[in-house]
């Protein structure tokens, strides 16, 4: 029998970033993974921090290899027409940029932290379950080595994401859930060449939307809208370049910088909410608790502002006896939810095409050329983008 404060199930980037902000309060935690080590730094994710994530992950002692490896950026490109219309983000924000650092990065660093400083962490766990998280003292069964242990704890963390067990381990009558499935998937590739563009580059075209990302100066990260049926075998190397350099074909010269396609995948389209967030002692983040489209680039960066308000509220009650900020948490990272839902939704009807109807393609050609002639709405966008302040959104210091 093991015993902790606060149970953490998942070391993806909200499990790891929770376990480092209470150890910095003194809140003990243990960490316990289903996966091995290896996946969970080689399996390469979203790329985006918002300006403050990026922050947050310096604060927290972190953010030292990110600083040094991470790539600032200060706009993105939004192409359309044949068109390039750049979105200054730092001018229209006062400052505020974005970093490009993967996610499997930011989990290098943080299981490097966590092993540093001696925080339990349990890679290869199976047959995970959650008992008695309706009351004051919850519990995780879990087998480890061939052993089968339990964790008693105060509370219990669900970063365990979308098809973990915490989520399901509540009554199906204490939550709601909000989804939306989008009628397209992306199709994206890691290719051993550098980024054509400096920034990102969202293009939409007539045959449908395409990416032009980066994972760092040798490496680009490239997206095309496909069908959400399609399937790899559809898509060879001269398909899938093709098809790229077509919808990302701008007037005059410009063209992508082809190399060895290192990885590929078809990624689906959906939209998921669950609310509340908590039952009990137990306390959903990250994807066990929201998925959004990568459109806006949030996923992780909603993730990391759960559990900065989980964090802050775990202090309250560990240093002052104060259950309201853990009663307040589902409600405060709810309105961040929300308002990044709706930002990724708008982002992604405007890019992609969804149907043959002729007077929604124009509707939306209006839309782009709206946002990116006025200074209102290109700063609505910018504002999005880099990330509302974390105090905008209700989120605890």
């Amino acid at each position: 029998m093991l015993r902790t404060q606060v149970g953490i199930i998942g070391a993806g980037p909200s499990g790891l970033v929770l376990a480092r902000m209470l150890a910095l309060r003194g809140i003990e935690s243990v960490i316990l993974e289903s996966q091995s080590r290896a996946h969970c730094e080689q399996r390469a994710r979203a790329g985006v921090l918002e300006h403050d994530a990026a922050n947050l992950l310096e604060d927290i002692g972190v953010g030292e290899r990110l600083r040094r490896e991470g790539l600032v950026h200060e706009g993105i490109a939004l192409r359309f027409a044949g068109r390039d219309h750049r979105i200054d983000m730092a001018e229209l924000t006062g400052g505020r940029t974005i970093t490009v650092y993967g996610q499997h990065e930011v989990i290098k660093d943080l299981i490097a932290a966590a092993i540093d400083d001696d925080q339990p962490l349990l890679f290869d766990v199976e047959n995970v379950s959650l008992h008695d998280v309706e009351s004051n003292a919850p519990s995780i069964q879990y087998r480890h080595a061939g052993e089968l242990r339990t964790l008693e704890c105060d509370v219990v963390a669900g970063c365990d994401g979308f098809h973990g067990v915490c989520r399901p381990s509540i009554p199906t009558a204490a939550i709601r859930s909000y989804s939306r499935t989008y009628p397209f998937a992306w199709l994206g590739i890691l290719s051993a060449s550098a980024p054509a563009s400096h920034e990102l580059v969202y293009a939409r075209h007539e045959r449908g939307f395409a990416l032009q990302s980066m994972r760092s100066p040798e490496i680009t990260r490239l997206y095309i809208q496909v069908p959400p049926d399609d399937t790899l075998e559809h898509w060879s190397d001269d398909h899938i370049w093709s098809e790229l350099n077509t919808r990302l074909a701008i007037d005059g010269e410009w063209s992508l910088n082809e190399g060895p396609i290192t990885q590929r995948g078809i990624t689906p389209m959906r939209s998921f909410v669950a609310d509340p967030m908590q039952f009990g002692r137990l306390y959903l983040a990250g994807d066990a608790a929201h998925i959004v489209p990568p459109t806006g680039a949030k996923g992780m960066n909603l993730a990391l502002a759960d559990v900065r308000v989980l964090a802050a509220a775990l202090g309250a009650f560990y240093t002052k006896g104060d259950m309201r900020p853990l009663e307040a948490y589902s409600a405060t990272c709810l309105r961040r939810v929300w308002n990044v839902q709706r930002f990724s939704a708008w982002m992604t009807q405007l890019l992609h095409r969804v149907d043959e109807d002729p007077f929604a393609a124009r509707t939306q050609l209006a839309e782009l050329e709206y946002v990116t002639s006025s200074r209102a709405a290109s700063t609505a966008l910018a504002e999005n983008y880099v990330g509302l302040p974390f105090a905008l959104a209700g989120v605890l210091a």
